[in-house]
């Protein structure tokens, strides 16, 4: 299945070079040889996000390592792993000591895959993907920022939970690993002294299979496919015997299915509205500031992209209106203005670098969005940095949460002021990547990179500069693109900020310390 997987990876590079994309797609980081820094034995006492308590999912103790039952599952596993095949040879290498890693990857390549905007029908009019009919036309989901935000989040806090209930149980019965009973066993990752049971591996590739096929339903057989590839490796490995692995997915099926119960209420399937909604909602804003966002398509789309995103719930922020931004320069105005100006001289000035920059982070149509960007930067400092799985998904969860309740807030501020577009405002005027379907105050690409880049920093601060500047490399993109004034920029970094410090402040208190 990967070769299927890989293989559509490159279609997508190609286009991606065409569209003058320079780095959209994922690429398969290399990490064979990944040792821990540290195992974390008191990971089962971190505060969990969706859990109630590590022990909420009852896992029963194992038998013993003497015991005749164990002893043929040593025998098992020692035959299987004189018998792989090549294939499952690879398949070992691929999946690594850390499968968080890789499942992230193959969440973003979903995202890249499903998004596609749904173009038009002959008559003129649209079709919105819906999941009730995944397989369309056109089919669903539209892996959108909003949408690939939150899908994030909830694989990753659903990981995170799932390893926290895992590390539970695993310094609770303290059972060794196979290649610690039986010194024969030579397993194919670095040693540790992590317990065995529950199975960690078996826990990430059951919750992340869940939640994906949850999120991409199209995808169901491949998902199960690598599961199932996932799973099978832990043994030929020789990391986990049997048992091991049914206690993991014990723990990774109950917590899909609590993640996904959250996701069934938290109001998405509401943020996309019929026409009618949309109106009312565009008015309020005319008759509140007296103007208002027009969609600039031929032929245009009755309604704008998810305006009740903002309605969503937050993860780690009480209220939207917390962080809801003070109002733009009216149109006009001399602060408005002097931002014209600005895009202006970028349109007939623009250098090499900014148009490269501008590109870099287009994040359009196939790519994995700007959520997938911070998700690539924070994968690359797990590896620099050796994280163990359950403080891998530590980082992808708080970051992913930010990033998610940015969006919705970035959105609630988009629809709450409705602001025109700059093409929409200037004569003239033209952009170098499209417009987006969605208005323009604040900047999606600022309050998404704010958020992942002030969650990165506290998890990474020796590389917080360096975080610091792509988030506002991110920022200044829009401009150069013609996407964005300066306010909406400028205002989206900050709101990203505001919005991650709450995020940031329940991770000090997690017990993670």
């Amino acid at each position: 299945m990967k070769k299927h997987l890989r293989k559509y990876i490159v279609i997508i590079l190609v286009f991606s070079l065409f569209i003058s994309c320079l780095e959209e797609t994922p690429r398969y980081l290399e990490f064979e040889d990944y040792s821990f820094q540290g195992i974390d034995d008191k990971g089962g006492t971190w505060k969990s996000i969706i859990l109630v308590a590590p022990d909420q999912f009852i896992v029963p103790a194992p038998q013993e390592t003497s015991s005749s039952s164990y002893q043929q599952e040593l025998t098992n596993l020692k035959q299987e792993m004189a018998s792989v095949s090549n294939e499952q040879k690879k398949a070992v290498v691929y999946w690594s000591s850390n499968p968080i890693l890789r499942w992230n990857e193959i969440a973003l390549e979903l995202a890249a895959k499903y998004n596609l905007i749904p173009g038009p029908n002959l008559d003129g009019t649209y079709t919105l993907p819906n999941p009730a009919s995944p397989e369309g036309p056109p089919p669903f989901p539209f892996a959108h920022p909003p949408y690939t935000s939150r899908m994030l989040a909830y694989l990753s806090v659903a990981q995170l939970d799932g390893l926290i209930a895992a590390w539970h149980y695993k310094f609770e019965y303290n059972r060794p690993a196979p290649y610690q009973v039986d010194s024969s066993i030579e397993p194919a990752y670095p040693k540790n002294t992590l317990p065995s049971y529950p199975s960690d591996g078996a826990v990430v590739a059951m919750v992340s299979k869940e939640i994906l096929s949850a999120m991409f339903p199209l995808e169901k057989a491949y998902l199960e496919a690598l599961s199932q590839e996932h799973l099978n490796s832990l043994v030929h490995a020789g990391i986990n015997v049997q048992s091991d692995i049914e206690a993991g997915k014990t723990i990774g099926t109950e917590m899909a299915k609590l993640a996904l119960q959250r996701a069934s209420t938290d109001g998405m399937s509401k943020a996309q509205t019929p026409k009618a909604v949309s109106d009312s909602i565009k008015n309020a804003a005319f008759e509140n500031f007296g103007w208002v966002w027009e969609n600039m398509e031929n032929p245009v789309r009755p309604v704008g992209l998810t305006p009740l995103f903002g309605k969503v719930k937050m993860w780690n922020v009480p209220t939207v209106e917390e962080v809801r931004p003070g109002p733009p320069p009216a149109p006009g105005s001399p602060e408005f203005l002097k931002d014209v100006e600005e895009l202006k001289n970028y349109a007939k000035n623009l250098t090499l670098e900014q148009r490269r920059i501008a590109n870099w982070w287009q994040d359009g149509l196939n790519t994995y969005t700007p959520p997938g960007h911070w998700n690539k930067f924070a994968k690359e400092a797990i590896i620099k940095n050796q994280l163990n799985p359950i403080r891998s998904a530590r980082v992808f969860a708080y970051m992913n949460m930010a990033i998610m309740d940015a969006g919705i807030s970035c959105w609630d501020a988009k629809y709450y002021y409705h602001y025109p577009r700059p093409i929409q405002t200037i004569p003239g005027f033209k952009t170098i990547l499209g417009t987006p379907n969605f208005p323009a105050y604040t900047s999606g690409h600022s309050t998404f990179s704010a958020a992942g880049a002030t969650v990165l920093s506290y998890f990474f601060p020796a590389d917080a500069a360096q975080f610091t500047k792509w988030a506002r490399e991110a920022a200044d993109s829009r401009l150069y693109g013609g996407i964005h004034y300066r306010f909406d920029a400028d205002v989206g970094i900050e709101q990203g900020k505001n919005v991650a410090k709450y995020t940031v402040e329940k991770a000090k208190n997690d017990g993670a310390q």
